[in-house]
């Protein structure tokens, strides 16, 4: 019988599922493109903190504080600073402001009045490095990659067309470039969500790399669920098709006035006779 997934990882493992649900169109927020990219604090060869800009997130982790997600609700421009309004209870905000080669950043607090940003809020200031340290890009490597398949995916996503979802899903998740979802493809969708969970819930450093680690074996457990709930034709990879499969529409089919109603009883007696059946044949040796 196949290990249950922990809770968190079993979220990540239905991730596809939920995401095949068109989703509402989303409000216009975006950073300009040159403040998008991996931004690092200090030393390049051992930076004590890396901030990651994508069009609607920002993340940031530190060597020793907690991390923070930014998932952008709304952006606006002032004459100096590009002002981000984040989803949650609070509305937290970071502002961001490029300064010749350098980013400049700050975290108002929610009781600053916009009228009055940054007042008193420290800024911190961030670089281009030709190349993450290879701990870092081992660590954050796949998370990165997932803040910008997930904005994609969102995208996607928000229209209502039948299979346009799966489709998008697919061609973010799909490394391989063959069209199809292999495990080790789902497996790595199922670690960056990981990664994701751990900075929204403001993880440091050691936090982020232990929910990783735990991504990298559950991850392959997730590949195995999907493949095995949705491989329709066996092949040990998931289409667009088979990701779609009775979700993207309703069947069209319309039943048959011919035969009579079964007992919703004797359906579960027979599905528990079958469950057993099935588990007594894969217990043979």
């Amino acid at each position: 019988m196949m290990p249950a997934l922990p809770t968190s990882l079993a979220r990540a493992a239905i991730l596809l599922l939920a995401l095949a649900a068109p989703a509402a169109a989303q409000p216009a927020a975006e950073l300009p493109e040159a403040q998008r990219g991996a931004w690092f604090a200090g030393d390049c060869a051992d930076p004590r903190g890396m901030l990651l800009v994508t069009a609607r997130s920002v993340a940031r982790v530190d060597a020793e504080a907690p991390a923070r997600l930014f998932r952008l609700a709304a952006t606006r421009a002032t004459e100096s600073w590009t002002i981000a309004t984040a989803t949650g209870a609070e509305a937290p905000r970071i502002m961001l402001r490029n300064a010749g080669n350098s980013l400049e950043t700050a975290e108002p607090d929610a009781k600053t009045r916009d009228d009055r940003l940054p007042g008193a809020t420290p800024i911190a200031a961030w670089r281009r490095c030709p190349a993450p340290p290879p701990v870092l890009a081992a660590l954050h490597g796949e998370g990165a990659a997932f803040l910008s398949i997930i904005e994609n995916l969102e995208a996607g996503c928000a229209s209502a067309t039948p299979g346009v979802c799966a489709q998008a899903i697919v061609a973010q998740a799909d490394v391989s470039g063959d069209g199809l979802l292999s495990s080790a493809e789902i497996a790595r969708l199922a670690r960056g969500a990981a990664w994701l969970a751990a900075v929204q819930e403001g993880g440091t450093q050691d936090v982020i790399a232990a929910a990783v680690g735990a991504g990298a074996v559950a991850g392959i457990l997730a590949g195995r669920v999907l493949l095995e709930s949705l491989d329709y034709d066996g092949d040990g990879r998931l289409s667009a098709a088979e990701l779609a499969q009775d979700r993207a529409a309703f069947a069209a089919g319309a039943g048959t006035a011919a035969g009579r109603p079964l007992r919703v009883e004797g359906l579960t007696e027979g599905a528990g006779m079958l469950r057993g059946l099935f588990e007594g044949l894969m217990n043979l040796r």
